[in-house]
């Protein structure tokens, strides 16, 4: 059962990436704006719900040499942030987009992880990392010349 609700969360929360991608692609005005801010407010939170993760899994048996996943955790969470700081939308999402390339490729380092999820996050990081290029392509075509 967890594996099931695990796998339904992770396709669930692709909808708000791609609603607001295309959003930015295809709106006007207000809701042009309010998507915009919405995408790169949530691929800030997710990054760093998926770098709470790795701080996560260090807690049921804190052991020498967990400090990595501590550490790699907190500096995911300083990345989004300086991402969203540049106040930059379309330079925010690249890096955003690097920093969920960057934590997939981290975990897929990991040892112990069940082939399942470790399939499922590269499927759902595949999928967002399109709607960041959807995002990123459709500032780039609302740009003045």
């Amino acid at each position: 059962m967890p594996m099931r609700l695990m796998q339904l969360l992770g396709l669930a929360g692709l909808a708000p990436f791609l609603a607001a991608a295309l959003g930015v692609m295809f709106l006007d005005d207000l809701l042009l704006a309010i998507s915009q801010r919405t995408f790169l407010l949530y691929s800030t939170a997710i990054l760093c719900f998926l770098g709470g993760t790795l701080w996560g899994e260090t807690l049921p048996e804190p052991t020498v040499g967990q400090g990595a996943p501590i550490l790699i955790s907190n500096g995911i969470v300083v990345f989004a942030v300086l991402a969203m700081l540049t106040a930059q939308p379309l330079l925010a999402a690249l890096l955003l987009m690097l920093g969920h390339l960057m934590l997939l490729w981290y975990e897929r380092q990991l040892p112990q992880r069940p082939l399942w999820y470790t399939r499922l996050r590269s499927w759902l990081t595949f999928v967002a990392v399109i709607s960041h290029l959807m995002f990123s392509v459709g500032l780039m075509w609302r740009a003045p010349v």
